[in-house]
This record gives C-alpha cells, structure tokens and sequence, in this order.
C-alpha cells in the first residue's frame, strides 16, 4: 500500500513455555525450487500483461519488497543490517533466474537471529516492563510508518519496542485488564510469534521471495506455495464457513479489504472495510493477537463450523484509531440467496404527487452454474432476478430505477455483460485487450430491453470488477446517471497457472470501456459525487503498490441515449441546494470531516492515559452531538449514549438518487 500504520508489536497463534521457545536456526534454500524459479521467469516474460522483462529495475523494486515483507514495521533489522544487504540490491532477478536463491536465505537468517534474540528477551523481562510502565508520564508513539526509519543502534530500537508495548498495554488497561491479564496476554503473544517462526519452512521463505518478485509487477500478481496455493482454491470455492470477508495482509495488521454481500459480517453491521483485526477469539476461549500473523493462520483462525461465534477485537477504521472493541460474529455459509438482487420502492413527495422509484440492490454478479449443468431452466443467476424485479416494479408504475451496486465487488464477467443488455437494445458493452495487443469486444445481442426508462446507477469506492463494467457502459451509452463514489479501479484480469510446486495467479488482460478508457486504476468517476467515508487515499487499486496504469485504447461505435453531460452542472446545482438542507447528509459530511481533520493531525499517539481517556471522550461525545443533531432536525428523540445509536432504515443515498431522477425527467420535459 502506498500508506501504512504502524502496529504496536508481531504476535502470532498459541502459547509454549520459555524453557521450550523456539531454537534458532538457518534455513537453506531447497534445491527442488530451482525448477519453479525458472518457470516464474518464464511466465512472469510471457504471460503477464506488460511482458516485462526481469532485470535490475525489477530486482531493485523486489529487494525493498523483500525487506519490507520480513519486517513492515522496521521492529528487528537496524540501518546497518540494510547496509550490509545493499550488495544484493540488484541480485534478486538473477536469482530468480537461475533458481539459486541462497541471497533471500541469507537476509531471512540474519532477521530470523534478530527476531530470535529480540523476543526471548522481551518474554523473560515483560514483567517487570510492563510494571515499570507510567501512564501519567508526557511521551508519544510515532505511528506515521512513512515518516518511520530503520533504528541506528540497538539501543534507538529498545526505545522503540518500549513505547510500542506500553501503547498496546495502555489499550489493554483501557479495556479493563489488570496488570496481570496484560502481562499475560502480551506474554502469550511473543511466544506465540515464537512458535509461529518455528514453523515457518524453507518454502515458506521461498514464497516471499518471489511475491517480492511478483509485486514489483502489479498488485495482483502473486505466487502460491503448495500451502498456500490449498487455501487459496478453499477460498474460492467457498467450502468452508466463515464471517464473509475479504482480508488482506498489511504491514503487521489484518485489514479488512471489504464484506461479502450477504454475509454475517455484512448483515451484522459492525465491521467495516478498513477496520484492523488485532486478535481473535473463539467462544468462551481467550482472545489470541494476531499482530504480526500470517494472513492463513488468521484465516484459519476466523474459520470455524457453522453457527458458532468468533470474537474479534478490531480497530475500528471509524475511530481515532487509540482504542479497540471486541465484536463477536456468528459463523455462516453465504449462500446464492443471500446475494441475490432485491427490489424495494422509494416514495418522493414533489408538489402535492408522490412518485415511485424502484430500487434494484445488486450485492455481486452470480450465476448457479451446479444448477445449469444440471439442466435446471428456472436457475438464479443476476441477470434473470434483476429481469423479474424489473418486471414487478414496471406494474407499480415506477417513475425511474435506481440499480444499487455500492460494494458490489464484482463476479462473473459474462453476467455484468448480460445485465447491461438489460437496459440497451444491443451493442458492445466491454473491450478486453490481452498481454499480445489483441482486443476482443463482449456485448449484448439481444435486442429486447428490460427497461428503457430513466434511471441511475449507484456505486462507491468498494464497487469493483464487473460493477464497474456496467456502470462504465450505461454512463458512456448515457443511458444511465452515475451517482455516489469514485469506483475502486480495478481494470485487471488474472488467471491461475499451474507451476511444479503450487501455482502462479497472474495478470493477464485489461478491461477497457466502450469509449476506450480503462476502467484500471481510475475506475468510474461519477456524474454526481455523493459524500464517502471510505477515504480514497487508502482503498481502491491506487492505494495498491505498483497498480498498471490507466491508459486507453480505439474506442468502439455504440449509441449515446440522453446527453448526460450537459445536465449535469443543473443537476449538480439541485442536488447541492438539496443536501445543505438533508439532516442525514449533514451528518456524514460532518463525520468525514472529523475523520479527515483526525487522520490528518494524528502522526503520533500520547502514551498518557489521562491523553487518551479525555480523546476517547471527545470522540464519542462528537459523535454524540452530530447524531442528536441529526435526530433533532428529523423530529426524532435525543439519545444520551452512542451506545443507543442504531442504523437507520431509511437510506439517504437511494433516497437522494431518485430526487436527482426527477430532476432529470424535469429538465427532459
């Protein structure tokens, strides 16, 4: 990513006893690899879609990756370590070449002794540390990671580590441990990592490696070890129960990426896109940080059979980022008709008439394929739901439709293809263009359309993939207004290649749009921008490292419906005057504001109870006040506690795009 947030300290998955920890030793390269490493290569020089050659600048991208893969929060390596790494700066591509990777062995070992060293030391003195700590004492902890550099002596990084355990025992104090349970808690943490290192493998060291590779590429670029590469195809089968979200590894964190439409998580409401998990439990069982955890082992973790509860103690993205909560989620299997479109009915109320305008909310572009293989005519797919609900909503005599795909994360690419056609009588809907320069054109061929009226398309930062070749096809058709957020950008297409031990995902195509702009890294920008609280700084394929660029290619013919463009700066204008008077609106501009003005002011956290108590207050009685506002303008009663907010029914965005419809058909009159 190109932001990072430093967390407090590595920790992994269950306990052991000091007298056992973990015994140091070096690892060597596996002379069996040599022949995956070749077929990276050649892969990597063939198939990918920029065909870049692996040479120095590769190695040079590769060898920052490297480090920063083994230790993101600079806790173990000092500056002279880098120093005396910088010999291999451009040796990271001929090693991949010729198979010999000793040259990652190497850097792994030396971190592998630090980190050794590092934490038996810490589990034998965190007693007396953490009772030493003063939380009435003035000091702070820098959590800016870009400002972050590599400690010039042991003692500069000593220093370091203090802070980062008196903060993440401070948090522990704030959410009403004792002294004890925080020395016990931190304690089962180093060992853990403790044990966590012990079983970490030659292949394991292998695979960073070449993700150090792979990343210098793009972001979605990635190699499997055989482990690995089994958890990876359980994921995308979907076998096993879970909370239904996307997580992806950051510095030492877990980051939620997004929900799963129709998921616990989702239905739940608690957990948000951006939120950092930093321990998990199961029910009626201690909680286990997993700071510093490989991402499967807090995977395998957040798994579990149906119906039991995961307890999960994040740091909300929300928040001031100073404290956490312990959420607990019910295990479920998201099933097809929990993602299946649903249709319901906004009423507007404009000079004494109400108008009706349907909603179609679409959480992800699915088909039944076990369904239509097994000859079912009646099988679910989007296309085919989204056709009946349409049919339904034209006999209330809707005035306009509102198709909702906000986090709608994308799915099958001939379904996104399928659904567009609902709404044109024919014609191309997608260009994709392969690593050689050939452009094959997807589109409709049916000539019937489902619903000509007018209507809208709603999305945000989360809605990716296929959502956006839909929205990127009804905007340049003009056939439809685009509302809300700057989509997440994700214009790339990969495949799974099988290699002698696990397999390559690798990019291999870009989606184009219609008129010949990529939807890759800029995504679809909206007629009409609604307000977000999912900053786009920090989500999206721009956050990613080394994200393809957008570019464009020979647009295609295809019709335009209504000159969108040219109304726009009169919708715009009444959709403005609107929202200064919207209650709801009002209050999650103010609240991405206080997010913002946060973010930017805190570079570093106060290690002063007193600091942090009176910030936590002020955080919620922020909250507070913005929400009483908001009810005292809607005529609703005043709360005393942001314990007694709940989500509201009624959703302003939806409520708001069918004002801008009638807008629209006004202006068309």
């Amino acid at each position: 990513m190109n932001y990072k947030r430093l967390f407090i300290c590595l920790v992994i998955g269950a306990t052991l006893s000091v007298s056992n920890a973990f015994a140091y030793v070096k690892l060597q390269q596996l002379d069996n690899n040599k022949k995956v490493s070749q077929q990276l290569v050649e892969m990597l020089e063939r198939v990918h879609y920029n065909k870049t050659t692996i040479n120095d600048e590769t190695s040079l991208k590769a060898f920052d990756q490297y480090l920063d893969s083994l230790d993101p929060s600079k806790s173990f390596f000092l500056q002279s370590d880098i120093d005396s790494f910088s010999i291999h700066k451009l040796a990271f591509d001929d090693a991949l070449r010729t198979g010999n990777t000793q040259v990652a062995y190497d850097i792994y070992n030396v971190f592998l002794r630090h980190l050794d060293v590092r934490l038996k030391q810490l589990i034998e003195t965190l007693p007396d540390t953490i009772k030493s700590f003063d939380y009435t004492k003035e000091e702070s902890l820098n959590i800016d990671a870009e400002s972050l550099q590599w400690s010039s002596t042991p003692d500069e990084l000593d220093e370091v580590w203090r802070k980062r355990i008196k903060n993440r025992a401070l948090i522990l104090k704030m959410n009403g441990q004792s002294e004890e349970e925080i020395i016990e808690s931190l304690t089962r943490r180093y060992k853990n990592q403790l044990k966590q290192v012990e079983q970490t493998d030659a292949m394991d060291v292998f695979q960073i490696f070449a993700n150090a590779i792979t990343s210098s590429l793009d972001p979605h670029t990635r190699y499997f070890a055989p482990r690995a590469s089994e958890t990876f195809n359980i994921n995308m089968s979907l076998s096993l129960e879970g909370i239904g979200a996307v997580l992806q590894q950051e510095d030492d964190s877990t980051r939620v990426v997004r929900l799963v439409p129709g998921g616990p998580a989702a239905s739940q409401s608690e957990l948000a896109p951006n939120d950092k998990i930093i321990a998990v439990g199961q029910e009626g069982e201690k909680m286990i940080d997993v700071v510093g955890m490989r991402l499967d082992d807090v995977v395998d973790m957040i798994r579990g059979e149906r119906d039991t509860t995961v307890n999960l103690e994040i740091i909300p993205s929300k928040g001031s980022g100073q404290t956490s909560k312990i959420i607990s989620i019910i295990r479920k299997k998201v099933k097809l008709e929990d993602q299946s479109a649903q249709k319901h009915i906004v009423e507007i109320e404009r000079d004494d008439t109400t108008y009706k305008i349907g909603v179609i909310r679409l959480p992800t572009f699915y088909s039944d394929f076990a369904a239509i293989q097994a000859g079912d005519s009646d099988y679910k797919s989007s296309t085919r739901d989204t056709k009946k609900l349409i049919e339904e909503l034209r006999k209330e005599n809707i005035a306009g439709l509102v198709l909702d795909l906000r986090s709608n994360g994308g799915g099958s690419l001939q379904e996104a293809n399928a659904l567009t056609g609902l709404f044109i009588p024919s014609g191309p809907t997608v260009q994709i263009r392969d690593a050689s320069g050939r452009v094959s054109i997807l589109g409709d061929q049916d000539r019937s359309v489902a619903y000509s009226g007018p209507m809208a398309v709603l999305v945000n930062r989360m809605s990716a993939s296929a959502s956006e070749i839909v929205a990127g096809a009804l905007q340049d058709y003009g056939r439809s207004i685009i509302l809300g957020g700057q989509t997440f950008g994700k214009g790339t297409v990969q495949v799974l290649q099988e290699l002698n031990k696990g397999q390559l995902k690798i990019t291999q195509a870009k989606f184009y749009r219609v008129s010949g702009e990529s939807t890759q890294h800029k995504g679809v920008v909206p007629d009409i921008a609604f307000p977000s609280l999912l900053d786009e700084n920090s989500v999206g394929e721009s956050a990613l490292d080394n994200p393809l660029p957008w570019d464009q290619i020979h647009e295609t013919r295809y019709p335009v419906y209504w000159d969108i463009p040219s109304l726009t700066p009169a919708l715009t204008k009444q959709h403005k005057n609107r929202i200064k008077q919207d209650p709801n609106f009002i209050a999650v501009i103010e609240q991405i504001d206080y997010i913002k003005e946060r973010n930017n002011e805190v570079k570093s956290v106060s290690l002063r109870e007193q600091d942090r108590v009176e910030q936590q207050e002020l955080s919620k009685q922020t909250e507070l006040a913005r929400e009483n506002k908001r009810r005292a303008a809607l005529e609703l009663d005043i709360i005393e506690s942001v314990d007694d907010i709940t989500p509201t029914d009624e959703d302003s965005f939806e409520h708001e795009a069918g004002e801008i419809l009638l807008d629209f058909i006004s202006l068309n009159q």
